[in-house]
């Protein structure tokens, strides 16, 4: 018979006895609630998956682990952290970025935003990939430049939108073959204006396509903003996924804390159009995931190799776009498990400024 001193006993074994607040035993059912280490949605993930694997395997699969996990009281360095001043009518801002150049980070958020926005939602898009803009390209709106309104006795940029979508990138302002030569003050500059004199009204979501890297682009966007969470973008293959490490860690810091909502495995597999059952895993077989149980993540979305992704973006018209295909409902099941990871968030974890979101019908998290 399972005894109090017993989980007691092992709690020492494997050093969370401190972290334990209450310890109660009913028959085959074990109650803790536990701190966890730090406020992140991730470290409670990690915790609350090892505690289950480390009761499972010590007391068998008949004992029924039933945990609560509370975030501590924020620290000195959390609570001087500089997370930026709200932005007026913006509920969620989510930063979509990725370790290294070259993994379709750019695509992945031109349909994400439509997906977002075919579900209801009121998104906006930021390109702040200043060195590489490629959103007037992929949403057809190349040549065309922000005009100037007049909102409570203030000048500010209007987005272009397409698709939905209201949208801010530096290839609205500079030549389509002119090259953006800035050093990294400058480029900060022209980030924030977008964000800050910008009409972008009222936005259930603001998604912020990073720069790849992790770099000063990425520290004045955490700076400047309330980021409510981030998203990253990988392939498969071991050499994305390393510099995807340091990516996470990076939002992971003490001194940042940005909760990571989850991975989205882009280019997954390789699906001929010819022959749409079949995957072909090009790039290697579940990477993504393994990382992401590495580091208490959850995976959002496996996305395909399909010509189409390409095609469509190449001519301004996102994948996500085409109703009834099966890109589409890959990038709406993703957008799904994205907002289900941010329900989550925002109900675990204190907000950046002010996070509220009311249209999340549909996209509650998971009961457990």
């Amino acid at each position: 018979m399972l005894t109090k001193e017993k989980v007691q006993e092992f709690l020492k074994e494997i050093e969370v006895d401190d972290l334990v607040n209450n310890l109660q035993i009913m028959g085959n059912d074990v109650y803790i609630d536990m701190t966890a280490h730090s406020p992140a949605m991730h470290e409670k993930k990690k915790l609350e998956a090892a505690m289950k694997q480390a009761f499972a395997s010590e007391f068998g699969e008949d004992i029924h682990l039933k945990l609560k996990i509370v975030s501590p009281e924020p620290s000195e360095i959390q609570q001087s952290q500089i997370k930026g001043k709200q932005i007026p009518g913006i509920q969620n801002i989510i930063a979509i970025a990725s370790g290294k150049g070259g993994v379709g980070k750019s695509t992945v958020s031109a349909n994400m935003a439509v997906t977002l926005a075919k579900m209801g939602f009121k998104v906006g898009l930021l390109d702040a990939d200043i060195y590489g803009p490629s959103v007037p390209t992929m949403f057809d709106t190349e040549g065309q430049k922000p005009i100037s309104v007049e909102v409570n006795g203030k000048n500010l940029m209007k987005p272009i939108e397409n698709y939905g979508v209201k949208m801010l990138s530096i290839g609205y302002f500079s030549g389509a073959n002119q090259a953006v030569v800035w050093r990294g003050p400058m480029a900060s500059k022209a980030l924030n204006q977008m964000i800050r004199d910008a009409a972008w009204g009222e936005l259930d979501f603001l998604l912020i396509d990073l720069p790849p890297g992790t770099g000063d682009i990425h520290l004045s966007i955490i700076q400047e903003v309330p980021v409510t969470g981030a998203v990253i973008v990988s392939t498969p293959q071991h050499v994305a996924l390393a510099d995807v490490r340091k990516g996470i860690a990076m939002f992971q810091m003490e001194s940042i804390n940005i909760p990571v909502l989850g991975l989205i495995e882009n280019m997954a597999y390789f699906t001929p159009e010819e022959l749409p059952d079949n995957k072909y895993y090009i790039f290697g077989n579940q990477g993504a995931q393994y990382l992401a149980e590495d580091l208490g993540i959850p995976v959002l979305g496996e996305i395909p190799l399909i010509q189409s992704i390409r095609e469509a973006g190449d001519v301004g018209r996102p994948a996500a776009l085409q109703e009834g295909s099966k890109i589409a409902d890959i990038y709406t099941e993703t957008a799904r498990k994205m907002v289900e990871s941010l329900v989550e968030r925002n109900k675990n974890l204190p907000p950046t400024e002010a996070v509220k979101i009311s249209t999340m019908a549909g996209c509650s998290p998971k009961a457990k």
